[in-house]
């Protein structure tokens, strides 16, 4: 079984992505990220969370306890011709904190004037 810290580089490497981009991602600076990657601080759930959907990699993977088939495509989801569920979530997750609450927020109103 990995150690968890070197599922997150691997994970991170895998995907092409920096600390500097999965700091953005989580809203923490690199220096605080590579904090993790190096087990000098431990992951908060919230990040955690946000990890596991942004790799598209279930709890359990990240935690060591199953495997990963980086070959076996995870399925694009499209909320619109051309913005798949990914893209938009990693957009959303870019923003500040204020951005993301501003986003939910919108997305409450907007539920609300078609009545759902």
């Amino acid at each position: 079984m990995k150690n968890v810290v070197d599922l997150f580089r691997e994970l991170r490497e895998d995907h092409d992505c920096s600390q500097k981009d999965i700091a953005a991602v989580l809203g923490i600076s690199q220096q605080h990220y590579s904090k993790y990657e190096k087990g000098e601080y431990e992951l908060p759930l919230r990040h955690f969370i946000t990890l596991a959907e942004y790799y598209g990699v279930s709890a359990d993977y990240l935690i060591g306890r199953c495997s990963y088939d980086k070959k076996k495509p995870l399925k694009t989801i499209y909320i619109t011709r051309d913005c798949s569920c990914e893209s938009l979530v990693q957009d959303i997750l870019s923003l500040s904190r204020h951005g993301r609450e501003s986003v939910v927020e919108y997305v409450e109103l907007q539920k609300l004037k078609e009545g759902k």
